[in-house]
C-alpha cells in the first residue's frame, strides 16, 4: 500500500544547494549502508555497485581490477555515487573524460509510485526510445530514488605531467588553455586567482611556489604516453612563455611535487570556510570567461567595494566559482542577506551570456527561484511534467528543483 510519505535521499551530505534537506518533516532516507560492490564483468570492465558506495571506494576498487574510474573532485573522499549521478557530478577531469553521465550504463530506481524500473541494462546499443536513465542522471533525486548503478570504468591513463603556471591577467589564462588544448592532451586545466592562493598558502603553511605573487595561477594535467608527447609538451610549454601566455612555471619533478601543485587548488574550499563564503557554481562557455569575470567583478565592486571576491574553478570546461567572504564583524544572517540582493543581477548576467546558475552543483533548495534564468518557461513546465509522471503524488523530495 502506497502511503504517500514524502522521502528526502541523503547521500554524502557533500551538496551545496539544500537538495538533501528536510524543511516538511519528510523522512530523510539515508544510502550510508546501501555500499556494496555487487558484480564485476570483466569483459565489459564493468562494476555494479550500490548507491552509497563512496566515490574513492570505487576509484581505488578499479584499481583492484588495473582499471580507472575517471570522475574525480575534492569531496571524493566522502561523496557517494548515488548523489554523484543525481547531480551528475564533474570534477576536475572532464575536459578529458567528461562528466558521470558518459560512465553510467545503467541504473536501478524506485519512483514515486513504488515501481522498481532497470534502465537501459547495459548496453552500449539500445534504440528503442527515451533513454529513462539519462532523466535520472542530474535529477537530484526528484522522480525517484537510486539504488544501483553499473559504472563503466576504462584504462589507467598513461603518466601525467603536471604543471604549475602563472599568469598576469584573465586573457592570458585563456590563451593558454588555447595553447596546451590544441597541442596536447589536455586532462585537467584549473584556474587559482591570487586571493585563492594566499588563502591557502596561509591555512596549511604550504610555500610560495615562486618568488613573487601573481594574479592568476593555473594547474595543468597534459599526458605524457611516450617521449614525443613529453617533447610535445615541453615545446608547448616554452611557446606559452615565448607567447607572453604564462610568466612562471615550473613541471612538477616527482609525485609528492604533483601532489603539492594540485593542493594549491583542492585546498581552497576549506582554507575559505572560516570566513563563512558565500558561493556560487556558475558556468559559460570558455570563450566568454574574460567578459563574464568582468561584468560580475563591476557588479560586486559596485554593491561591496570593501568586500573580497576569490575566484577560482575549472576554466577549461567554463565552470567558475565564486566566493565572496563574509567580513569580520558581520554575522552570518546579515552577510547572507546582503549577498542575495546581488543575486538576481549576478543572474541576470549569467542570462545574457547563456549560461548557467549552478554548473555542477544542482539546484535543490538553494537556486530554484533562480531557475528561470538559465531554463526558459517551457523547459520548466516540461521539467513538471516529467516529474508528475514518475512521481504524482509529489512525494520524492519535494520542494527541490521545480
Amino acid at each position: 500500500v502506497l502511503e504517500k510519505v514524502s522521502l528526502v535521499p541523503s547521500g554524502g551530505r557533500t551538496g551545496l544547494s539544500g537538495g538533501a534537506c528536510a524543511l516538511n518533516y519528510e523522512v530523510v532516507v539515508s544510502f550510508d549502508k546501501m555500499n556494496r560492490f555487487l558484480d564485476f564483468n570483466a569483459i565489459e570492465n564493468t562494476v555494479r555497485c550500490q548507491a552509497g558506495v563512496i566515490t574513492e571506494e570505487l576509484q581505488n576498487y578499479a584499481k583492484t581490477k588495473n582499471l580507472f574510474y575517471p570522475v574525480d573532485f575534492a569531496a571524493r573522499g566522502s561523496s557517494q555515487i548515488g548523489g554523484n549521478i543525481a547531480t551528475n557530478a564533474g570534477g576536475i577531469k572532464v575536459l578529458r573524460y567528461g562528466l558521470t553521465r558518459d560512465w553510467i550504463a545503467s541504473l536501478t530506481v524506485v519512483t514515486g509510485t513504488g515501481d522498481i524500473l532497470e534502465l537501459n541494462k547495459s548496453l552500449i546499443k539500445n534504440a528503442t526510445g527515451y533513454d529513462l536513465r539519462h532523466l535520472f542522471i542530474g535529477s537530484e533525486g526528484t522522480l525517484g530514488f537510486i539504488t544501483e548503478a553499473t559504472i563503466q570504468l576504462t584504462t589507467p591513463p598513461p603518466p601525467l605531467e603536471v604543471l604549475l603556471l602563472s599568469c598576469e591577467n584573465l586573457p592570458q589564462v585563456i590563451e593558454t588553455f588555447k595553447l596546451f588544448n590544441s597541442k596536447t592532451k589536455v586532462c585537467a586545466f584549473e584556474m587559482i586567482s591570487d586571493k585563492a592562493l594566499l588563502k591557502v598558502l596561509e591555512s596549511t603553511q604550504l610555500p610560495n611556489p615562486f618568488t613573487a605573487i601573481h594574479p592568476f595561477y593555473i594547474v595543468l594535467e597534459i599526458e605524457k604516453a611516450s617521449e614525443e608527447e613529453a617533447l610535445k609538451n615541453q615545446q608547448t610549454l616554452e611557446e606559452a612563455f615565448s607567447q607572453g601566455f604564462v610568466t612562471d612555471g615550473l613541471m612538477a619533478q616527482s609525485e609528492q611535487q604533483a601532489k603539492n601543485f594540485w593542493r594549491y587548488r583542492e585546498d581552497i574550499s576549506e582554507s575559505l570556510a572560516k570566513y563563512s563564503p558565500y558561493k556560487n557554481d556558475i558556468s559559460v562557455r570558455v570563450s566568454f570567461i574574460t567578459e563574464f569575470i568582468a561584468e560580475l567583478e563591476k557588479i560586486i565592486h559596485t554593491h561591496y567595494p570593501d568586500w573580497t571576491v576569490v575566484w577560482f574553478g575549472h576554466v577549461g570546461d567554463g565552470n567558475l566559482h565564486l566566493n565572496i567572504l563574509r567580513p569580520s564583524g558581520l554575522s552570518k544572517e546579515a552577510f547572507v542577506k546582503e549577498c542575495q540582493k546581488v543575486d538576481f543581477e549576478i543572474f541576470t548576467i549569467i542570462k545574457k551570456f547563456n549560461g548557467s546558475i549552478s554548473a555542477e552543483h544542482g539546484v535543490g533548495l538553494t537556486k530554484k527561484k533562480f531557475l528561470n534564468f538559465t531554463r526558459s518557461p517551457e523547459e520548466i513546465q516540461i521539467l513538471k511534467q516529467i516529474k508528475s509522471i514518475f512521481d504524482p503524488h509529489g512525494i520524492i523530495n519535494p520542494g527541490k528543483l521545480v
